[in-house]
């Protein structure tokens, strides 16, 4: 592993920050950057830390994939047709090896919309159960909200469902490589899903970690429930390397300080604004400097306070 490590060490030194003030660095490709070898055999294509936009189209969380020696596995489809497409012709141009297997992350239109092309291609699609139950419910919508950034760059691109779910772990054996690919609790998303590879001390965390940017609360991510997810299950894999779901591939302690701690600190200084009679209307505002560094800062900082108010009121 000494080896993956100076590779690691070595991807990170010469890949530019995915800022959301860099429109493309892969000018020619549909994808917002050229795919890199993290570890030996692992490789990932790292999306802006933006939101979705015509520029990125819509490329703004990792695509990864896995040469196995005996076929190629795929972390996401991508956001749209076109980027999965892309990341194939970035595949082939690294192996010769089929692709046997995508994984969606979690039922996001940056995870799955991609489907569409790899469903075409006959290729096995794997998902949690809830991430397949929010594809089903609001894939249209989801799609329809694409169209509308990515206008030409969503031709093609249709609601495809995985063809395969799990619950709580599913194992992977495919050439040099043994893959749990695993549900550890609800994070981001009811149906956060994680790549692990075990002997290699890696772990595609998806939307259980954020790195470089910062984090969005949706209606349905329950802050206590993630932070226990966190506690109890990531923690626990003691991973050397993560590539999160948004950002470079990093360590632990980095996706821990800006996901982990992220909402640890936001919850401490909401139930602070509670304790003192605070209103929604100011909990808005309470102080979030230590993140202002933070890609999205601006787009998300206040809706993130409002949601964590409204979910710690009444506990």
């Amino acid at each position: 592993m000494r080896i993956a490590g100076l590779l690691f060490a070595t991807c990170l030194a010469v890949s530019a920050h995915a800022s959301e003030d860099i429109a493309d660095q892969y000018p020619g490709s549909a994808l917002y950057s050229k795919p890199v070898e993290v570890i030996p055999h692992v490789w990932s294509a790292i999306g802006a830390t933006a939101p979705p936009s015509y520029e990125n189209s819509g490329h703004n969380n990792n695509l990864s994939f896995i040469v196995t020696g005996d076929g190629v596995i795929v972390i996401n489809g991508g956001a749209a047709y076109v980027l999965a497409k892309a990341l194939h012709e970035e595949i082939k141009a690294v192996t010769d090896q089929p692709v046997k297997l995508v994984i969606d992350e979690n039922g996001q239109g940056h995870a799955m919309l991609g489907n569409s092309y790899w469903s075409e291609q006959g290729v096995p699609i794997l998902a949690h159960v809830d991430a397949a139950h929010e594809i089903e419910e609001n894939g249209r919508r989801i799609l329809e909200a694409m169209k509308k950034y990515n206008r030409d760059k969503a031709a093609g691109t249709f609601v495809a469902p995985p063809t395969e779910t799990f619950e709580d772990r599913h194992l992977v054996e495919m050439g040099n490589f043994r893959i749990e690919v695993l549900h550890l609790g609800p994070a981001h998303g009811p149906g956060d899903t994680q790549v692990w590879l075990p002997e290699q001390g890696l772990v595609i965390a998806g939307d259980m970690a954020f790195h470089e940017r910062m984090l969005p609360i949706f209606e349905d991510t329950i802050v206590a429930d993630w932070l226990e997810t966190w506690e109890s299950g990531f923690e626990a894999l003691n991973a050397t390397y993560v590539i999160p779901g948004h950002g470079h591939p990093t360590n632990m302690d980095q996706v821990r300080r800006y996901t982990h701690g992220y909402l640890t600190y936001l919850r401490t200084k909401i139930g602070e604004h509670l304790e003192n009679g605070g209103e929604l209307a100011d909990a808005y505002y309470v102080d979030q400097s230590p993140y202002a560094q933070l890609d999205t800062f601006e787009e998300l900082a206040t809706k993130n306070a409002g949601r964590v108010y409204e979910q710690m009121e009444f506990e």
